[in-house]
């Protein structure tokens, strides 16, 4: 009887009155965590992070060329590339250090300081009138657009470990939804001088600033959800660490309650770096993070290039088609379809299979581009949705899988060193992208894999080399402990 009074006691967990943790946390043990507003957060926050990133690369070929700072055609490509590469740099460099002060100060001012980030330096992007200028404008927003990974963290910690797929999958559809949206379809529509005579006369400001348009539309986005984050819940507990916070069901299993505690908070402190089933997810994202900011930088160009060159001689306006029609998609699959099947076959196993099927997707490219007329524009569209939904089932995977192998008061750190080597890695991925389809379109009659056959190709050596990754012994889930089996 004495025995079963201690077992309540150890199960009840203690709340503080003005902790926002405390309040996320209770909100979870009544199930009242999933809800609208949440997943809505997420996406607005997330969607604001990353706008940005990649949103300019429907029109970053025509921007380049317009600086007059590429001496051939064939050399646009490269140069591209290094704009696209100069944010990543800056995130490689602050990556961890912004995790670290969202562990301390909590996940809420690192959101709301990225946004403002954005607002600033995205505007300056827009006026850019020389590449330098545009290079150090994607550097420093970079630097300072911290949220992704404390917002990673967040998708976890709000929501029951049940539904962290959902939470984490409406994470990387903000992510993404940059590029496969209505977003993509609006950023085609640059040059409002040439397009929207009426609206925008010759001679005006918009003459003189053709790509201030998409970058002010992102400011101003981003404007709106700084205010809406005022009202952002907070995650992070502000009370000290007590034997409240550590696992009472593990404790009681032990019947050693002190030393349960002891071992456990050893356990918080410990080097991440030796945290083998945080590592090698991170070390797989990595890899397919520069796979697919490679793939997301070379499908523009290659679809605006000429026929000439391998590509599909597309505007912006039928790139930002395929995008919308991708992101619509998207969205059916990842607030419907991926959380049952992330549940079924597990995060690692369904990434292994999808990294498999995308290989042969993005091989058969170079062949889409023989097609023409309304046969090219379907089966490009049915290939690009395909592609990205099997991208974004792997990196949904990878961020369950680290989130899931590190506690709370960590986790803004581990997910700050995933966006480090990230970043690291999405530094080279679109100046590389850029320089391999540059010379493979230098190649076109060349004897083997000729044209834009060699830049898909390099593409899926990147691909392979993950999805092998992704078997054991390298890449390990952090096993359950059983009490959070009994929840």
């Amino acid at each position: 009887m004495e025995d079963g009074n201690v077992g309540e006691t150890l199960l009840k967990k203690k709340y503080y009155e003005n902790c926002p943790g405390c309040k996320v946390d209770k909100a979870k043990e009544l199930k009242t965590d999933v809800s609208f507003r949440n997943l809505l957060n997420i996406w607005m926050v997330v969607l604001c992070s990353s706008l940005p990133i990649s949103s300019l690369f429907p029109y970053l070929y025509f921007m380049i060329r317009d600086f007059n700072i590429a001496k051939r055609e064939e050399d646009i490509s490269a140069y591209a590339g290094y704009v696209g590469s100069a944010f990543m740099l800056g995130r490689s460099l602050t990556s961890i250090s912004w995790g670290i002060v969202a562990d301390r100060y909590g996940r809420k001012p690192v959101a709301i300081l990225g946004i403002i980030s954005v607002i600033i330096f995205n505007t300056l992007f827009g006026l850019s009138t020389s590449f330098w200028m545009a290079v150090t404008t994607r550097f420093f927003l970079g630097c300072l657009n911290g949220l992704l990974g404390p917002m990673k963290a967040y998708c976890s910690e709000i929501f029951r470990e049940e539904k962290q797929a959902l939470g984490l999958s409406t994470c990387s559809l903000g992510h993404r939804f940059n590029n496969w949206t209505s977003f993509g379809r609006l950023f085609g529509s640059v040059q409002p001088t040439v397009k929207y005579p009426n609206l925008f006369p010759k001679d005006s400001f918009w003459d003189k600033f053709p790509y201030f348009l998409p970058s002010i539309s992102i400011s101003a986005f981003a404007f709106v959800v700084a205010i809406a984050c005022i009202w952002l819940p907070e995650t992070l507990h502000n009370h000290p660490l007590s034997n409240e916070s550590i696992d009472d069901a593990e404790a009681l299993e032990t019947g050693r309650n002190g030393r349960a505690g002891k071992n456990k908070i050893i356990q918080k402190d410990e080097n991440l770096f030796l945290n083998w089933p945080l590592m090698s997810s991170i070390v797989v994202y990595c890899i397919f993070s520069l796979y697919d900011i490679s793939y997301q930088e070379v499908f523009s160009l290659w679809a605006v290039s000429p026929r000439r060159l391998g590509g599909l001689n597309f505007t912006t306006e039928n790139v930002g088609d395929v995008l919308a029609i991708s992101g619509i998609g998207l969205i059916v699959y990842q607030l419907s379809l991926y959380p049952s099947l992330e549940k079924s076959f597990g995060p690692a196993r369904f990434a292994r299979i999808s990294g498999v099927l995308a290989i042969p997707i993005l091989q058969s490219y170079p062949f889409i581009a023989m097609l023409s007329g309304i046969t090219l524009y379907l089966v490009i569209n049915i290939a690009s949705l395909l592609k990205n939904i099997l991208s974004v089932t792997i990196i949904t995977g990878l961020f369950l899988m680290q989130n899931r192998a590190v506690e709370q008061r960590q986790r803004g750190a581990a997910n700050g060193i995933a966006m480090t080597g990230m970043s690291i890695f999405k530094t080279i991925g679109p100046a590389g992208g850029g320089a391999v389809l540059a010379w493979s379109q230098k190649r076109m009659h060349a004897s083997f894999l000729p044209g834009t056959h060699m830049v898909f190709f390099v593409l899926n050596i990147a691909g392979g080399l993950g999805v092998l990754l992704m078997f054991t012994p390298f890449l390990t889930e952090k096993k359950k402990t059983p009490s959070q089996q009994l929840h």
